[in-house]
């Protein structure tokens, strides 16, 4: 699991690189990231902020149009952008549809056993990734982290911080979300990617990475905050307002989570740069904590 240095490219006085390594969780396929290390990393360890990309995406969607690396430098946050799925797994189907297999591995792990060897992004956002980077010696310090994301993203980040919450690992500090997918045992992206990646289906998906089903089940605090659109074309398969709804009822009030409507914006990397900055300092609040 040794890192291989592809690119590097100096931006806001600290570094941007691109690196590849073979993933045991993605089943022994090579996977590709982006690390951001703003320039006091040179002088120390630093917190970690992880990026999950929507459908479609690649570890560059956010590094390159996400809009994050000047506030991430100024507060001294690294930025660590995974990919989506696994690739070139050669699995029947998984390049067939934009929304399913490739490009679209739902933050998951897969317990149907034509996926399970290969589509286990869960392990490798929480695992996985922390251990090799730690092993490479970067001046990243994992025991102040959070994790943010978009769309497919979103929910990778709710769930994957509802989750440690749940297991008291509290692996996570705080999450963040644009435009996530909110509930996805209920809308069409999820219903699709639970049913083919788990063997319990949308049953399964719905106990394990349903954020609006985990975050009535959470009892102590939390710190999330989520932006979406009104002229989002996608709103159908988000749910935000039942997510709201959901906390609301298990008690978090406003101050834990804040779930905001941002008038006449789409699903896009336009929307997302626009209230990037917001996020990072939300985040630097509880990483520099």
């Amino acid at each position: 699991m040794s890192l291989e240095k592809l690119s590097s490219n100096k931006h806001y006085e600290g570094t941007l690189a691109k690196y590849k390594f073979r993933s045991a969780a993605l089943g022994d396929t090579y996977t590709q990231f982006n690390l951001f290390l703003p320039a006091n990393a040179a002088q120390g360890k630093v917190p970690v902020l992880v990026y999950l990309a929507g459908l479609t995406c690649t570890e560059d969607n956010g590094a390159q149009k996400g809009g994050f690396m000047r506030d991430a430098a100024a507060q001294g946050i690294a930025l660590l952008f995974p990919d989506t799925s696994p690739r070139g797994a050669g699995i029947d189907g998984e390049d067939v549809d934009w929304d399913f297999g490739s490009g679209a591995g739902f933050y998951l792990n897969a317990t149907n056993p034509k996926w399970s060897k290969h589509y286990n992004m869960f392990s490798h956002i929480t695992q996985e990734l922390p251990r090799v980077l730690e092993k490479a010696g970067l001046p990243l310090d994992f025991t102040r982290q959070s994790i943010f994301g978009h769309s497919m993203g979103g929910h990778g980040a709710l769930t994957v911080y509802l989750a440690s919450l749940l297991s008291g690992m509290k692996q996570y500090r705080s999450a963040s979300a644009f435009s996530p997918i909110c509930e996805p045992s209920e809308v069409p992206w999820g219903t699709k990617a639970f049913s083919g990646y788990l063997a319990g289906g949308v049953a399964e998906g719905k106990d394990r990475y349903d954020a609006t089903a985990m975050i009535g089940k959470v009892k102590g605090a939390v710190n999330i905050l989520v932006d979406y659109g009104t002229a989002d074309n996608f709103l159908y398969q988000l749910h935000p307002d039942k997510f709201l709804e959901a906390a609301r009822v298990a008690g978090h009030d406003e101050v834990q989570v804040r779930v905001r409507k941002q008038e006449g914006y789409d699903h896009s990397y336009y929307f997302i740069s626009t209230f990037a900055s917001d996020h990072i300092h939300f985040h630097a609040n509880f990483l520099k904590a």
